[in-house]
């Protein structure tokens, strides 16, 4: 398995991914929390990858892209400076409990300590549905910080 950050070539196999990650949590949690353009989701994902406001590490089987973390950079007075912003993190359903997800994580954690950020963050898919989840990122060093991921839509 090779992990590395994946560029504007790779955008199809993000959006597949992506896609992905969106209808495991709808199909767990039987609501459609999103939409699942995967056209749009590919022109977004290239365009931010150019951009450099969206990094995106994979994980990768024989050229093939089988896992992805997607992170944004942000800065809060709270964290005390910059930090990064888990967006997505998905793995294949076929590729799970093999440490890929850990290892994955791992690469993460070091592009953010080279790019000197002071924590990471996410926000996980629904609980229950999602217990599994949470525990990964726990046994991964993550904690639970509390509140409730709110949206407020403006277009």
């Amino acid at each position: 398995m090779e992990y590395k950050v994946l560029d504007r070539s790779n955008s199809t196999d993000v959006a597949r991914l992506a896609a992905g990650l969106i209808n495991e949590i709808i199909e767990r949690t039987r609501v459609k929390h999103f939409d699942v353009n995967i056209p749009l989701v590919e022109k977004l994902c290239g365009k931010f990858m150019d951009q450099g406001q969206y990094v995106v590490v994979g994980a990768i089987d024989n050229d093939r892209v089988v896992g992805f973390g997607a992170l944004c950079e942000s800065h809060s007075l709270y964290a005390e400076g910059t930090f990064g912003i888990v967006q997505e993190f998905y793995i294949l359903p076929e590729y799970r409990s093999k440490s890929i997800g850990k290892d994955l994580l791992a690469k993460i954690i070091e592009y953010g300590k080279s790019k000197q950020w002071v924590r990471l963050e996410l926000c996980t898919p629904p609980v229950p549905e999602f217990d599994r989840t949470v525990s990964f990122y726990k046994e991964n060093g993550f904690e639970i910080t509390g509140g409730y991921k709110m949206k407020y839509v403006i277009a």
